[in-house]
């Protein structure tokens, strides 16, 4: 599968990137069941409109069935089937004949970016507008102007995907991952797609320590409606979590970290991120804009953080019709699956030891000496012995690996010899 991996999930953002989502509606339903196929135990909840969830309250349901803009000789210069970015999310219903001047104020386009749709938001107050490139905003002529948005605001519900992919242990990795935006490839599809490749690979491991717990959610209100429902267990069980966006991208990789900056997530990551990327943009948390402001929020305080490509809000493509098949490849796709498996990797593996021998124990009498002596044995007994001398039951291997400077995978399959001949013992936290 990871050899051909990149192109599965590009194929999967080919079928989902003509959908028009938003946060709740049609389109996130029709996301969602298509991962139901690629996941067939992916199970899809409905929270009703009006439901309070701290702060927030579920908010109507948004269904879209056609808007444009049409002059006063029957052709439409700006059509919602071409490109559905060309309407304002939640728009209210609309069927008006305006003048230049009145509809102006209803239209966005990006005068710096003039061939850019933009993709614009009203969720939770009643407006309504149109996106345009700023090139077809020039040409509209004065004249009269019938503006179209066949649209309903009904009371209905969210919905979100959750799967559980259970490990030998009750403590869980989360992944949250979000399906609310139209057509945009990397900040919208590149998270779900790569989320699902990762879930598809965690189903076949034959052993997982942790158990998973995936979601696929509106961004914003679906991780707060997720939090309201599951907040206690979240908080008892999750020892690593991660929003997965942006990761389709060739142009960088990025790390978000979680609110604290060292829990074990953000350790992972960036071991991750050292070793096995060539370089990579740091941000601080300062800089957040996805849902880990609810998860690292005060009173919630998930160690989640996030590892990208180009980060959200970096690239001149993001929230345009720029951001589309050509900006996200299957390279990009490739080397974003790649990061997020190395670190569950790393997670699986990253027990704490204690040596069970008071000084250092004998390498001969245990066959662990190298027969003949030369300059790369020498480091092999020396990393043998940095080995024992800092598993004291407190460092666990992220911390040894970066300490003695031995690869964490081969640190593993070191230790785990060393358990197998009785020296060294896996310290079981309570």
């Amino acid at each position: 599968m990871d050899k051909d991996i990149g192109n599965i999930l590009h194929s999967w953002i080919e079928d989902l990137f003509p959908i028009c989502r938003s946060i709740t509606g049609p389109g996130v339903r029709e996301t969602l069941l298509y991962f139901k196929e690629i996941l067939p135990n992916l199970k899809i909840h409905s929270v009703p409109t009006g439901t309070k969830v701290f702060d927030w309250t579920v908010p109507k349901e948004w269904i879209i069935k056609d808007a444009y803009i049409e002059d006063e000789y029957g052709k439409k210069v700006v059509d919602f089937k071409n490109n559905n970015l060309h309407v304002v999310g939640y728009s209210e219903p609309v069927d008006r004949w305006l003048d230049l001047d009145s509809l102006d104020k209803y239209l966005h386009s990006l005068e710096d970016q003039p061939n850019a749709i933009p993709y614009i938001t009203s969720y939770y107050k009643k407006n309504w507008g149109f996106c345009l490139t700023h090139k077809q905003r020039e040409l509209l002529k004065n004249g009269l102007y019938h503006v179209v948005i066949d649209s309903e605001l009904k009371q209905g519900v969210l919905n979100y995907g959750e799967l559980i992919i259970k490990g030998e242990s009750d403590e869980e990795v989360f992944l949250s991952t979000y399906i609310c935006h139209p057509s945009m490839a990397n900040n919208e599809l590149s998270g779900p797609v790569v989320t699902a490749g990762i879930a598809q690979w965690l189903n076949t491991l034959t052993k997982r320590k942790y158990t998973y717990r995936i979601i696929f959610i509106p961004e914003t209100i679906g991780s707060i409606v997720y939090l309201s429902r599951h907040i206690d267990y979240l908080k008892t069980h999750t020892v690593a979590g991660f929003v997965v966006n942006c990761i389709g991208d060739e142009r960088a990789y990025s790390f978000m970290p979680s609110r604290s900056g060292d829990s074990l997530s953000d350790r992972a990551a960036l071991y991750a991120l050292n070793n096995y990327i060539e370089s990579f943009d740091v941000y601080s948390f300062l800089d957040r804009g996805s849902d880990e402001r609810q998860y690292c929020s005060p009173g919630v305080d998930l160690p989640v953080c996030s590892v990208m490509r180009s980060k959200y809000g970096t690239y001149p493509e993001y929230h345009t019709s720029l951001d589309n098949l050509e900006f996200v490849t299957p390279d990009g796709l490739k080397g974003g699956f790649f990061i997020l498996k190395e670190i569950i990797k790393i997670l699986e593996i990253n027990d704490t030891y204690q040596t069970t021998c008071l000084c250092e124990p004998q390498l001969g009498r245990h066959n662990l000496y190298p027969a003949v002596s030369t300059k790369n044995s020498t480091n092999e007994v020396y990393n043998m012995m940095n080995i024992f001398a800092y598993s004291d039951g407190e460092s666990d291997l992220l911390e040894l690996s970066n300490t003695i400077g031995v690869d964490i995978i081969t640190l593993h399959k070191m230790i785990i010899r060393y358990e197998e001949l009785g020296l060294m013992k896996k310290i079981i936290k309570d």
